[in-house]
């Protein structure tokens, strides 16, 4: 199971310089998982950068994933998560949410640079 972060997902959905990159893992819809956070990250750049629209139709290619509510559990494992990687609160839920379902996550963040299951892309 693989988990792209929002950078993912707009460098794809954009045809970002890194889309090749992250473009294999969107292949293959049924082994993504999606927490709602990254649904409220990617609908509203989507709706800041272009419409409505066309921020509910992104929101609608992520609901072809799992999508992943925020739990008790990916919660309190974030919190800890954030302490011991001094993650934001967003990254520490991302960050949780692929743990917890032990998913690799994909990302271009720098902020999870060198965190143990983390594909990353640097940024050109």
């Amino acid at each position: 199971m693989n988990l792209i972060d929002t950078c993912g997902w707009i460098e794809w959905l954009t045809d970002g310089v890194l889309r090749e990159n992250f473009a294999p893992y969107f292949v293959h819809a049924e082994r993504l998982i999606t927490p709602t956070s990254v649904q409220f990250e990617l609908y509203k750049w989507v709706s800041r950068h272009q419409n409505t629209e066309a921020a509910l139709s992104c929101v609608a290619l992520t609901e072809q994933t799992l999508v992943v509510p925020l739990t008790t559990s990916i919660a309190l494992l974030a919190s800890d998560l954030s302490i011991a990687h001094k993650l934001s609160f967003a990254d520490a839920i991302i960050y949780a949410t692929a743990s917890y379902h032990q998913a690799t996550l994909i990302t271009s963040d720098d902020h999870f640079l060198g965190l143990p299951d983390v594909v990353y892309f640097q940024k050109r």
